[in-house]
């Protein structure tokens, strides 16, 4: 019998199953198409294992609310053909499970939590920037949710003084995700951010937000491990920006731990959101 994860992302789906509900047994890559074309390959993938339990982590914003109409329904995302669509439903109309549902990033939050860089702390959050930005938290030692899931990428913030980019976001323009994801820095400079150089003034401007956006999370919640995951931040040249510019913002107001290992990358790397699920699988309830 197996623990099955989906990392349901918006460029792609990665399915996997356990034994132990930890290690990756077997896994596959899905490209995210449309709803039907995209579980037709899910489908064939978990067939072919008997599961115990599922967890999915998925893109949103999603329904995380038990009491809704809409529990379980991917929600106002842009995404085409993904809008209200009734994901875990489809899901548990094939598998008939128990399934853990959070975001993407809550999964991974939890992966880095319990086998990655947070696993020595109490909490952490985890945030990914690449072509959107998302966060997810973990607070002790349970996913962080409310009435809905953390939405960490679209807080506002502060504008850099020499940025006269107007934002990509297209509900608060300015936000943290319209200001630094990957679009923002590709629009604003005319290339992606892997053609830029190490010690271009973009990397200054994007630190700016991104330390901005540490503050706030640091005030509200505190946590011990920031986990800074995604695209952009394979661009390693940016965590002694974040670390400087997170300082001088915070400007020691409150203590926090050494900024060299709260501010840190991904241990599971690109693994941690399927890792998660996986360890969410193994934990549901009936």
């Amino acid at each position: 019998m197996y623990y099955g994860a989906i990392e349901a992302g918006g460029t792609k789906f990665v399915c996997a199953v356990s034994r132990d509900g930890a290690g990756i047994e077997a896994r596959t890559s899905i490209p995210t198409t449309t709803p039907g074309e995209t579980l037709k390959h899910v489908f064939a993938f978990f067939d072919s294992y008997p599961l115990i339990s599922m967890g999915i982590g998925s893109f949103g914003p999603i329904d995380v609310n038990t009491d809704s109409d809409t529990y379980g329904y991917i929600t106002s995302t842009p995404k085409p053909g993904w809008g209200y669509f009734d994901f875990l439903g489809e899901i548990k109309d094939r598998y008939n499970v128990p399934t853990a549902w959070t975001t993407d990033v809550n999964a991974a939050a939890y992966g880095e939590f319990r086998e990655g860089g947070a696993r020595s702390s109490g909490s952490c959050v985890y945030l990914t920037v690449g072509t959107g930005i998302g966060g997810g938290a973990v607070v002790d030692g349970k996913v962080l949710e409310g009435f809905g899931h953390p939405e960490m990428g679209h807080i506002l913030v502060r504008r850099h003084p020499e940025d006269e980019y107007g934002g990509n976001c297209p509900y608060h323009a300015d936000c943290l995700e319209g200001m630094a994801a990957g679009p923002a820095i590709e629009k604003r400079h005319g290339q992606t951010g892997d053609m830029l150089a190490a010690d271009d003034k973009v990397w200054e401007i994007e630190a700016y937000y991104l330390a901005q956006a540490l503050v706030q999370y640091t005030l509200i919640l505190r946590p011990e491990v920031f986990i800074l995951g995604g695209g952009v931040m394979k661009q390693t040249q940016l965590f002694p920006l974040i670390r400087q510019e997170y300082q001088r913002l915070l400007n020691s107001y409150v203590d926090t731990p050494d900024i060299e290992t709260m501010i840190t990358s991904p241990a599971i790397g690109d693994d941690a959101a399927v890792t998660g699920c996986l360890l969410l699988a193994a934990e549901v309830k009936a």
